[in-house]
C-alpha cells in the first residue's frame, strides 16, 4: 500500500502560483470576491505564503508554498465530532462534504491553517464558468463546510481505473497532483515515501529535507528541500 508524499525544493521554487492556479482550476475552488477577500475569507487549498527569517535589520523573506500536510498524525481527524474529516489507507486525507457540518474545529485544529472554511455560496464570473472541472468528485461545494487540498485524489481514481483498463498493474508514476504537473520549475515531487526506490522518498531523506513544524508530533508528509 503506497503512502502518497510530496516534496517542493525550495532552491527550484519561483514562487509563480502556477500551482495554485492549477490547483483553483482542478478542484473548482470557490473564487472569493473582492469583498469576501477583504475580510479574510479567500480560498486557496496551495498557496505560497511569505515567511520572514532573522532580526530586524537583518531580515529575509522565504516565499514557501503550503498545501494541505496530509499529516501521519492529523489533528483535524481526531477532533470532527461527526468524523467528516478522515484518512484513507494511502494516507491522503479528505473530508465527506456531506458529513461537515461546518463547524471548524479542524480549522482550529489544524497547525498550518490548511483548511479554509466556505463562507459564501460558490460562484464564478461568466467567462471563468468554462474551466470547470466537469468530474463529480469535484463538484463545487455547498456554502458552509471546510475545504482543504486532497492531492487531487480524484487523479488516484482515474489512474487506477485507466490502468485497469489498459490490462496492467497500477504504478505510482500513473498519479500525478495537478500543481506537480503545472509546475514550471519542476520544483515539486509526488510518489510512495514507502518505496525507497523512489525518487521522493530519496528526497524527503537528504540532509536538505525538513518539514513544517515537526515538534508538534503531526508527521507531516510534504516535506521542503531547504534553499541555498
Amino acid at each position: 500500500m503506497p503512502r502518497w508524499g510530496m516534496v517542493i525544493d525550495l532552491d527550484k521554487c519561483v514562487a509563480c502560483q502556477s500551482c495554485t492556479a492549477a490547483c483553483r482550476m482542478e478542484n473548482n475552488t470557490p473564487i472569493a470576491g473582492a469583498n469576501q477577500a477583504a475580510m479574510g475569507r479567500a480560498i486557496l487549498w496551495n498557496e505560497v505564503l511569505p515567511f520572514a527569517e532573522g532580526e530586524y535589520p537583518n531580515v529575509t523573506e522565504t516565499l514557501i508554498p503550503r498545501p494541505c500536510m496530509h499529516c501521519d498524525n492529523p489533528p483535524c481527524v481526531n477532533v470532527c465530532p461527526v468524523q467528516a474529516t478522515y484518512q484513507t489507507d494511502e494516507g491522503v486525507v479528505l473530508i465527506n462534504y456531506e458529513r461537515c457540518i461546518g463547524c471548524r474545529f479542524c480549522t482550529v485544529a489544524c497547525p498550518y491553517q490548511a483548511r479554509y472554511f466556505n463562507w459564501y455560496a460558490p460562484e464564478w464570473p461568466a467567462p471563468l464558468k468554462a474551466h470547470l472541472n466537469p468530474d463529480p468528485e469535484v463538484a463545487p461545494r455547498p456554502r458552509g463546510v471546510t475545504e482543504k487540498c486532497t492531492f487531487c485524489v480524484q487523479r488516484l481514481r482515474k489512474a487506477k481505473e485507466k490502468a485497469a483498463a489498459e490490462g496492467r498493474p497500477f504504478s505510482a508514476a500513473d498519479y500525478v497532483p495537478a500543481c506537480v504537473e503545472t509546475c514550471p520549475a519542476h520544483a515539486r515531487y509526488f510518489g510512495d515515501l514507502d518505496d525507497p526506490k523512489s525518487l521522493v522518498a530519496e528526497l524527503a531523506a537528504s540532509p536538505r529535507a525538513y518539514r513544517l513544524q515537526e515538534e508538534m508530533g503531526t508527521q507531516p508528509k510534504v516535506y521542503y528541500l531547504k534553499a541555498g
